[in-house]
Parts: structure tokens; C-alpha cells; sequence
């Protein structure tokens, strides 16, 4: 099975506040749009798309790094106008995964056993339950099975008060979307096209709706404003925290660590509060990270200590070196073993 990703991300975001893009806002030091794309690639997608609109040329400029293609949705006529900007661009016989550029915390695994439901033209749909699912399109079933996807404003009392509610997330085969997204009208309260009509089109068709849930909701949760961005950074951190206490490191505040790229780590290291760790950094066995240290793209070898607020960047620190406290160590620097630099060097 060949997979092809779909990442919608042509909203403006206008709760945001911004001048760029939504999906260009970052977290845990990188575009939540990237977040996306990473955890596309680790699926073994064949082809990613980018269905771009609002700020287009700055998203192309900040993601070219990306291996995509790009899909611009001039005007925001709904979510299956947007999906199919793209979907034409994949071959019939793939799996196309619809994904969404301002859900970064979106995990593989979910997605790898959502795929795993597709079959023949079934289709897998991503839900979640909320206690307050209010703005969200109602799952409605009869007999336990999916039959149709019900928006909140377009809902009633009675389809409102059901939990399950829809993530936006489905796969499905890509011939079968493109039959689908064809008889997609726009007969409703927004007057859009919304891609959730795809559910009550598959099981006219005489098709199942296979639905996994997301085991928390915070995978499924979009960023509209900066108070979520702000709250979906502290889930990402804490999860880094909790798997680092759970390899051995101690950590004096687990709520104030910050680590925005890959953080490898020996054992028993202790990292006090307020560390800020970015791009790939390297810590060896028995290292002592004090307060407010900020250290990049750097590797620091065992039995080293780095005092309160200093500064490491694109550098090297040997075996039983000691730095700082408030060091600033530029890039290229390379200190050798039982080198001790001191304050404010």
C-alpha cells in the first residue's frame, strides 16, 4: 500500500494576530506545519502534499527544505474544496491521508492504525470524545455504525449533546475520494464544501466507516489562537520532560525545561530550571546543567559542568570541563579536556 498525504494549510488564522501564516507559528522551536510534515514522512509516505493559500510565498520559503508538492487553494471554499486542490495529483491506486497543518501533536501511531483501516472503498475516519464538543461536527450512528457527519451549526439539540465528535482526519482510497469530492455540493449554513460529507456518501455507496480514536485529545487539537499554541507547547514539553526522567535524568522542575530539537542524554544527568535545549544537542554521563543555560546544536562530554545562564552554541566541550557561570561559548569552540572557562567569558 502506497500512502499519499494531503496537509491542509491555507487558513489565514486571523485569531492569531499575525502577519505570517498560522501554520508557520512554532513549537517547541519549529513550524507547527513541519511537525505535520515530519510525522507524514515517518509513515513512509510516498508524496506529501501542501495545500497553501494565505502568506503562500512565505510558507514556501520557510518550509523549502520540505520534499512536497505544493497545491494553492486560491479562494477558502471548505475542506473539500481544499483536499481537492490536490487529490486529482495522486495516483488512484494510493491511500490518501487527509492531515491538518495547525494540528501538530497528531501521533504516528494513531495514524499508522487509521490507515490500516482502509480497504476496498472503506473509509477510516479519526474521532475523539469530548465533554465539551461544542464547534464540533457530531459522529452520528445508528446500530453502532457510522452514517453521517452533522456540523455544529448546522446540528440539532438532540445531534448536539452526542460526544463523539470528528477530528477531520480520515484516509481513504484516492480514486474513491475523487469520486466522492465530485458530488460534494455546498447546501448549507456556511455555504462551503465541507469534506465531512464524504461519510454520508460512502455509506449511500453501501461502504463502512471504520473510525480509531485518538487515545488523547490533545493529538487532535487545533491551534486557532496563541493561548493553545501556549497550551499544546507545555503537553509537547512535558512529554520530553516525562520520557527523560523515565531514562534517568533528574530534572529539578519537570514544567520548566525546554527542549526544541533532539536532546540526547547519558546517564545520571541533572538539568536545574529554565535549560533551553535547541537543534541537536548531545550530553554524556554524569553532566550537571545549572540554571537559565541556553545550549545549541553542541556536544558536551561526560562529567562536565555548566554553571548558572551561560550560553553554548555549535561548540564542543570535552570530558570534566567546567563553564561559567554566565560563559558564552561560540560557535566553532571547541574545549578540550579539564579546560575551565569562567564567568562571563
Amino acid at each position: 500500500m502506497n500512502l499519499s498525504v494531503i496537509i491542509l494549510a491555507a487558513g489565514a488564522g486571523t485569531r492569531m494576530r499575525s502577519t505570517k501564516p498560522k501554520v508557520l507559528h512554532r513549537l517547541a522551536g519549529i513550524p507547527m506545519v513541519e511537525h505535520v510534515y515530519n510525522t507524514s514522512k515517518s509513515l513512509g509516505a510516498v508524496q506529501v502534499q501542501v495545500v497553501y493559500g494565505h502568506g503562500g510565498e512565505l510558507l514556501k520559503q520557510q518550509c523549502q527544505h520540505f520534499n512536497v508538492e505544493w497545491c494553492l487553494q486560491d479562494e477558502q471554499l471548505g475542506t473539500a474544496h481544499a483536499v481537492h486542490q490536490a487529490s486529482p495529483h495522486i495516483n488512484d491506486e494510493n491511500v490518501a491521508l487527509v492531515l491538518y497543518g495547525d494540528v501538530p501533536l497528531i501521533k504516528a501511531e494513531t495514524l499508522e492504525q487509521l490507515v490500516s483501516n482502509v480497504s476496498g472503498n472503506n473509509l477510516a475516519l479519526l474521532t475523539v470524545n469530548l465533554e465539551d464538543p461544542t464547534g464540533y461536527g457530531r459522529i452520528v450512528r445508528e446500530n453502532g455504525k457510522v452514517t453521517a457527519i452533522v456540523e455544529h451549526k448546522d446540528a440539532s439539540d438532540e445531534i448536539k449533546a452526542i460526544k463523539e465528535v470528528n477530528t477531520g482526519i480520515l484516509a481513504v482510497n484516492a480514486a474513491y475520494l475523487n469520486q466522492c469530492l465530485a458530488k460534494i455540493d455546498n447546501n448549507n449554513v456556511q455555504g462551503e464544501y465541507y469534506l465531512t460529507d464524504i461519510i454520508a456518501l460512502a455509506v449511500k455507496d453501501g461502504n463502512e466507516v471504520i473510525t480509531t480514536q485518538a487515545d488523547f485529545s490533545y493529538e487532535v487539537e487545533g491551534v486557532n489562537d496563541r493561548k493553545q499554541l501556549a497550551r499544546l507547547e507545555r503537553i509537547f514539553q512535558h512529554g520530553i520532560a516525562d520520557k527523560l526522567l523515565t531514562d534517568g535524568v533528574s530534572l529539578a522542575d519537570p514544567a520548566r525545561i525546554d527542549v526544541r530539537g533532539e536532546l540526547k542524554v547519558g546517564t545520571d544527568c541533572f538539568i536545574d530550571v529554565n535549560c533551553v535545549f535547541e537543534g541537536d544537542v548531545t550530553l554524556g554521563n554524569h553532566v550537571s546543567i545549572s540554571t537559565g543555560c541556553v545550549i545549541k546544536n553542541s556536544s558536551i562530554a561526560d562529567n562536565c559542568i555548566i554553571k548558572p545562564y551561560s550560553v553554548i552554541q555549535s561548540a564542543r566541550v570535552d570530558n570534566k570541563t567546567e563553564v561559567g557561570p554566565f560563559a558564552r561559548i561560540r560557535p566553532g569552540t571547541h574545549l578540550r579536556e579539564h579546560s575551565r572557562v569562567g564567568n562571563f567569558v
